[in-house]
């Protein structure tokens, strides 16, 4: 089935995230040539007809009384960027919205993939727009995602390697363990793996 994306922007007079943004970029980055910033939500959906993809459009992906849509990304002669989740984070955008879908259609949950997508004004040059990415882009649950519409939201998972097992552990002396924290990549220290080996004896 093919993938049906939206981008939803707030109509300026109730564009509070971006006017929040903008003033803690200018605060803690003072950003040399940044004029404006635009957030839009942009929604992948995988899994429903066209119809029904209409049909949500002014019902569960925006409110049209404080909500813009657009079909495509808009123009723009500035940097541009989008962030997404992490494979297995939660995305509680897209989860509402596969929901709302299922109980519209009252048929199979679709496949729904959200991002932000970030519209820089003004005369930035490269390092400054690294520095802004880098600012807002949290390596722990998200990352920089594609700007192209993707042929399908099916995401293969790699099977995970086997977990190494660590024999003979409550008879390791202290140096022993040691060796363990570089073998392993442990963050933790030797006394703290001396506090577990003890526990288990």
């Amino acid at each position: 089935m093919p993938v049906y994306r939206i981008f939803v922007e707030k109509r300026p007079e109730f564009a509070v995230e971006a006017d929040g943004v903008l003033s803690d970029l200018l605060t803690a980055l003072r950003p040399k040539g940044l004029e404006g910033l635009r957030i839009l939500n942009r929604y992948d959906v995988e899994g429903i007809s066209e119809e029904v993809f209409k049909d949500a459009r002014n019902s569960v992906f925006s409110e049209p009384q404080v909500d813009v849509t657009y079909d495509t990304q808009p123009e723009t002669d500035g940097h541009v960027f989008a962030i997404e989740y992490l494979p297995g984070q939660f995305d509680q955008r897209a989860d509402s919205c596969a929901q709302c879908i299922q109980l519209i259609t009252q048929g199979e949950r679709p496949t729904v993939r959200t991002a932000r997508v970030f519209i820089l004004k003004g005369k930035i040059n490269d390092e400054a727009f690294a520095e802004i990415k880098a600012y807002l882009i949290n390596p722990v649950e998200s990352r920089e995602a594609s700007l192209f519409v993707p042929q399908s939201l099916d995401t293969a998972q790699n099977e995970p390697p086997k977990v190494k097992i660590l024999k003979n552990f409550t008879n390791l002396t202290h140096d022993q363990l040691d060796g363990v924290i570089s073998e392993f990549g442990l963050a933790m220290d030797v006394d703290d793996l001396e506090f577990c080996r003890d526990y288990f004896k």
